[in-house]
């Protein structure tokens, strides 16, 4: 769903062809989507074999292979609506498949699940630490909308709680609580 929501709400803004729309992805939204390069070209035509988008423009640049410019139809302009509500009105309960690993953490020795968690911590502090520089540069440009705060904010805050407590885990690890 996330893909197609992506989709439809860039193309309201403007017709683009599938390689614009994951150039925006990647340098706007990289930091908290997850689409893969792959599935935007087929949403891209299965939204237009649902008649969500159309083909607005084929388009050839020299020798290169001719591109498909899309654009939203009042179908799909509906259903963006209809995938934005979903998306405010719904909570999704996260999965996580460390816990698959923690619950079969006995398996290991406690050395090498402190060494583990240790890595664990050294990894998710670095990733705050690259979402705080990134807030500030993406920040200061001008065409950043001030709502990417609240985007990095929840990253951060998501984050932050894994850190806390995966220290929490590292320490009832180390004083032997676990495994």
């Amino acid at each position: 769903m996330s893909t197609r929501l992506v989709i439809l709400g860039l193309l309201r803004e403007r017709p683009l062809y599938g390689y614009e729309i994951k150039s925006i992805i990647e340098d706007h939204m990289g930091d908290w989507t997850n689409i893969a390069f792959g599935s935007i070209y087929f949403a891209l035509g299965k939204l237009a074999d649902e008649g969500y988008i159309e083909k607005a423009a084929t388009e050839k640049e020299g020798g290169r292979p001719s591109r498909s410019v899309y654009r939203i139809t009042d179908e799909g302009q509906g259903e963006f609506e209809r995938l934005l509500r979903e998306v405010w009105n719904t909570i999704d309960r996260q999965y996580y498949p460390f816990d698959i690993g923690l619950f079969f953490m006995s398996v290991l020795s406690k050395q090498e699940i402190i060494t583990s968690l240790r890595s664990r911590v050294d990894q998710l502090e670095a990733v705050l630490q690259y979402l705080d520089q990134h807030q500030s540069e993406s920040m200061a440009q001008d065409q950043v909308p001030p709502l990417a705060n609240a985007i990095f904010d929840h990253t951060r805050v998501h984050t932050g709680a894994e850190l806390s407590w995966t220290r929490d885990l590292l320490e009832s690890v180390e004083a032997g609580e676990y495994p």
